[in-house]
């Protein structure tokens, strides 16, 4: 089942997608019949309390960037801030001249959970989305650390639905185009620690709430994105991704950037 978070009349709410119309979940609300996806906004389909992030999660990739492999998870928090949504803009801050994409999938949280077994993960899982880990490569060395190089406003592309039905998401293709060119390629089979491991260890450490989010890690084949770039994140039986990428202005409504 296919699920979006929709505006519709002045209400938000979630909904099961539909090829010509949305049906609302909220049974409350008494929006009980077919609503037309002309009449709607699609908003991001989570707003989650916090995004926590696996860093050097797939094999291939720790090869690529020359890391030793984790012998457990790497955690790092994106802020809620840095959601968007599907087909809006990411936007490339002028403190950065490298910015890259990172294809990932997302794990949604679907109830309360707090120290959780890996076997016990997908009962609290509501399902999975399509996710880019958008991120100042330059600025994540200078400070040596990733909350400001992960941290800016859209750097969390996150949607444009979630996917509840994904029995296992240990065998699934994730595949980063930019352009319409595939610059990334992998499958969460090279995963180090799976999506059911990285919920269990977050869950020993923090509360993990319902909408909370949790990015998995990313393949090889990281690279620069610029003004104009289409970028794509495609994950078999999940979800398509699709943004574009434009330069923020030198002064925003007062705001002086500290060189």
């Amino acid at each position: 089942m296919r699920v979006v978070r929709v505006q519709y009349a002045g209400k938000t709410f979630y909904a099961t997608l539909q090829p010509d119309h949305v049906m609302c979940l909220n049974k409350d609300m008494g929006l009980n019949d077919p609503i037309g996806l002309d009449q709607i906004a699609l908003l991001p389909p989570v707003a989650p309390s916090k995004i926590i992030c696996a860093a050097l999660n797939y094999h291939a990739h720790a090869e690529e960037m020359g890391k030793t492999v984790p012998d457990e998870p790497v955690l790092f928090f994106k802020p809620p801030s840095a959601v968007i949504g599907a087909w809006q803009p990411i936007v490339l801050p002028v403190q950065s001249f490298r910015v890259d994409y990172e294809g990932e999938l997302a794990v949604v949280i679907g109830k309360p959970c707090r120290k959780v077994n890996a076997t016990q993960a997908a009962e609290y899982i509501f399902g999975y989305t399509c996710a880019n880990d958008i991120t100042a490569r330059d600025l994540q060395t200078k400070d040596g650390q990733y909350g400001r190089a992960k941290g800016f406003d859209t750097f969390a592309p996150i949607g444009p639905w979630i996917e509840t039905e994904v029995p296992d998401p240990s065998e699934l293709t994730l595949i980063t185009r930019v352009n319409g060119q595939v610059r990334q390629n992998g499958n969460t089979g090279d995963m180090i620690f799976s999506a059911w491991e990285l919920l269990s260890f977050a869950s020993h450490v923090m509360t993990l709430l319902p909408g909370d989010v949790i990015l998995t890690g990313t393949p090889p084949g990281i690279g620069p994105l610029h003004a104009g770039d289409e970028v794509q994140v495609e994950i078999s039986d999940v979800a398509l991704l699709t943004n574009t990428v434009i330069v923020e202005q030198d002064h925003v409504e007062g705001y002086s950037v500290i060189q």
